[in-house]
């Protein structure tokens, strides 16, 4: 007997079933090298009924596993059963235990018996499980209809809840019934030849094709089917089987929209939620000069960008976009062959049910003649309203300065006629000969304005400042003698300047004398004559150290015909009227920087364009 425990024992650590006993007696308990490397505690470990029993899980383990050794013991009832333990290391596992009671004159005196790990094999019961679970809830719970077909005679051998809900026979009409009784007549030659193909290719294929209801409706489905399985070694086939009906419905409306998107002479462009674009029509690829290949996967614009397009607009739309916003823009674009064009653009945002953003939808259209007529309008408007000021202006110089001279001669006449005395008259003719030479120099005046003013289509020239500046010197030289003023230029030798040769004199002329004629007498007068580049201007300062000019006060008359400030005999307020025409018929401009008492700089803008 003794031969044989052994070999048990020996037998058992081979195949690495572990062996305890427990003495009823005395309470001894004993674990062999097997139990304990199961529950992995050191070889030298003493194990009593009170911490054998803690190995087992809290709860419903350790309640079953107490239940069963008090069972045993006083009932002398044996049992094999499955548990969770714990080891020593914290490890869960799982473990088979048998426990057998060994009687001796008739008296339980031992529980013996193994301990297994099956710890492999339960993982995989409970995967299988699970896996069942799952399948189980897939197939009762999918929105797909599911048959489970016998490919040897085609009849339904199971179905989930979806089939009945998608053909209106109960599941317990369906099992048994073929399959080709779901399809119209004019459909189960196809059906059934997808089918034979799909058993021969062992591959998921979809389908389309139409179902018949129990109540005769008709209606569109895809036929999908899985891979075959076996059972018993008969081979089944899953199908899944979806109604299309709305996508079918949809369908149609999506293609009659495409139609009348691929017609419309509006430009379409649809993109994601990332803004990246999905489909444009022909309008938009023929204004652009693109194709799809360029477009899709991108963002709308990104090559339609320009020197002169505008980032503001650009930074509006990134804008809206970013906040899933619609936004309408105008902006100037550039085709593929970097040609303008001004683009006007709706964007949309569309949101589904649950107010998630699905695409943005930009319509657009070229709108370029449209904007040049804009254009040319607010050009016209502001020459024409430029020509009203300026023919106000005019009037207002006409009205007042002709008809102060004419007053003044025909208080002359007046005078004249009414005196006998022959030398008072003749004292009256130069008052008259005085009157007559102020019109016409005003007239002078007035007409060199109105040259001006026509010669809008004279051309510009490239005229070198320094020689230009040296040559209105030597003109003045004199005059530069006479008052002592310091004349000095930081003009370089290349510095070209786009102006009419004369009025670029003219303008010259004008303010060296002004320099020389408001020179300060409190002080030696300097001039000193300075150039910037401000983006397309050439810019001349001319800085003088002279009366100056109360700009608070007079700022707003400045440059109106007859407006002098300083009483000057020699002073007629012609100067710098003239010279602002000049410079606008050239488009340019000028502005003045000046302090009263401390001298002016009048800084001349020449359009270099």
């Amino acid at each position: 007997m003794t031969d044989k425990l052994e070999l048990y024992f020996k037998a058992a650590q081979s195949a690495k079933i572990g062996i305890w006993k427990l003495n009823l007696q005395t309470d001894d308990v004993y674990w062999d090298a097997v139990t304990k490397s199961i529950l992995e505690v050191p070889e030298d470990f003493e194990p009593v009924i009170e911490n054998g029993i803690n190995f087992y899980t809290e709860g419903e383990n350790r309640d079953r596993i107490k239940f069963l050794i008090e069972r045993a013991t006083y009932e002398g009832i044996s049992f094999d059963d499955k548990f969770q333990i714990t080891t020593a290391k914290n490890n869960i596992k799982y473990i088979e235990f048998i426990c057998q009671i060994e009687v001796i004159d008739g008296k339980p005196m031992n529980l013996l018996g193994t301990f297994q790990d099956i710890t492999k094999e339960q993982n995989l019961i409970n995967e299988l499980q699970l896996s069942v679970e799952k399948f189980s809830s897939i197939f009762t719970s999918a929105n797909d209809a599911i048959f489970i077909i016998d490919s040897s005679n085609g009849i339904v051998t199971s179905c989930n809840s979806r089939s009945s809900e998608l053909t209106g026979y109960d599941n317990s009409e369906l099992v048994g019934w073929h399959n080709s009784h779901l399809f119209p007549v004019k459909y189960r030659r196809k059906v059934g030849a997808f089918l034979v193909n799909h058993l021969a290719k062992d591959d998921y294929i979809i389908n389309e094709t139409n179902i018949q209801r129990k109540d005769g409706k008709i209606i569109p489905v895809e036929v999908a089917s899985g891979k075959k399985f076996q059972v018993d070694n008969i081979t089944y086939l899953v199908c899944f089987i979806r109604d299309i009906s709305e996508r079918k419905n949809v369908d149609a409306k999506l293609n009659l929209l495409s139609l009348a998107a691929s017609e419309t002479t509006d430009t379409i462009v649809i993109a994601n939620k990332k803004g990246e674009a999905v489909w444009a029509n022909q309008a938009y690829l023929d204004l652009t000069g693109l194709n799809m290949e360029n477009i899709i996967g991108q963002k709308p614009g990104y090559l339609s960008k320009g020197p002169e397009t505008d980032l503001s607009a650009t930074a509006l739309m990134r804008k809206a976009i970013k906040n899933k916003e619609s936004i309408k823009i105008t902006i100037l674009n550039y085709n593929k062959n970097k040609e303008k064009y001004w683009f006007e653009l709706n964007i949309t945002t569309v949101f589904d049910s649950n107010n998630n953003l699905i695409n943005f939808i930009g319509v657009g259209r070229n709108v370029t003649q449209r904007i040049e007529k804009e254009f040319e309008l607010k050009k016209l408007l502001d020459v024409t309203s430029c020509q009203n000021n300026k023919l106000y202006n005019f009037t207002h110089i006409v009205s007042h300065n002709i008809r102060s001279h004419t007053s003044n001669l025909s208080m002359v006449v007046d005078v004249i006629e009414n005196t006998d005395d022959i030398t008072e008259k003749l004292s009256y003719f130069d008052l008259f000969k005085e009157g007559t030479e102020k019109l016409s120099e005003t007239i002078e005046y007035l007409n060199e304005i109105i040259t001006i003013q026509q010669k809008t289509n004279i051309e510009k020239t490239k005229i070198p400042l320094k020689s230009e500046i040296e040559k209105t010197r030597m003109a003045l030289s004199l005059a530069i003698k006479d008052s002592q003023i310091t004349i000095t230029h930081t003009i370089p030798e290349d510095l070209v300047v786009n102006a009419i040769p004369a009025y670029l004199d003219s303008i010259l002329l004008n303010l060296f004398t002004n320099a020389i004629k408001y020179k300060s007498p409190k002080r030696k007068a300097t001039l000193d004559i300075g150039y910037e580049i401000i983006d397309n201007y050439t810019v001349i300062n001319f800085r003088d150290n002279g009366l100056g000019i109360d700009l608070k006060k007079n700022g707003h008359k400045l440059f109106g015909m007859n407006k002098t400030f300083h009483g000057n005999e020699d002073a007629k307020g012609i100067g710098l009227f003239i010279t602002k025409n000049q410079l606008e018929a050239m488009n340019g401009k000028i502005e003045v920087e000046s302090e009263e008492g401390l001298g002016s700089n009048f800084k001349i803008y020449l359009n270099e364009k």
